[in-house]
């Protein structure tokens, strides 16, 4: 079931990409407003560090391939500013929110999937990035045809 509401999510596309090019590089920040529940979702060569707030609760992404195959990374930043227990908590509502967050990716370049329809079936890889090991883990969480609208 969808929970990605498309009048709430707002794309832009920085400069050197267009909405069907390129594939690599092609790297997305994923930002939103805890007040008004909306998403921004940037695509660009780079990252949009310009959008990423201090408290880190970013969602970014990238293609890469490897030999013949696509993948797409994720990286979240799991570690807070208050030790383990705020880790805890951080990494909880990061994997409620994840499906979320990656139905807005797949959303939001719809484009470049209809120009790129191997690429729904591409592994998406998440690092779950902490200095605790037990939250600091690198997961498969399928691919983009499970969080297509």
């Amino acid at each position: 079931m969808s929970r990605l509401d498309p009048e709430k999510l707002t794309v832009e596309y920085r400069e050197g990409v267009t909405p069907k090019e390129p594939i690599i590089p092609r790297r997305y920040t994923l930002t939103h407003s805890d007040i008004t529940a909306e998403l921004f979702l940037t695509i660009g060569l780079n990252y949009a560090y310009d959008k990423i707030n201090e408290m880190r609760d970013e969602v970014i992404g990238e293609w890469i391939k490897i030999e013949e195959e696509y993948f797409f990374n994720v990286f979240l930043y799991i570690d807070g500013q208050f030790g383990t227990i705020q880790s805890e908590i951080r990494n909880a509502i990061f994997r409620r929110e994840l499906p979320l967050a990656l139905e807005a990716i797949r959303y939001g370049d719809k484009y470049f999937f209809s120009a790129h329809p191997e690429l729904d079936n591409a592994p998406i890889i998440v690092y779950f990035n902490s200095t605790t090991p037990y939250f600091n883990r690198i997961e498969n969480w399928g691919n983009f045809s499970d969080y297509n609208l």
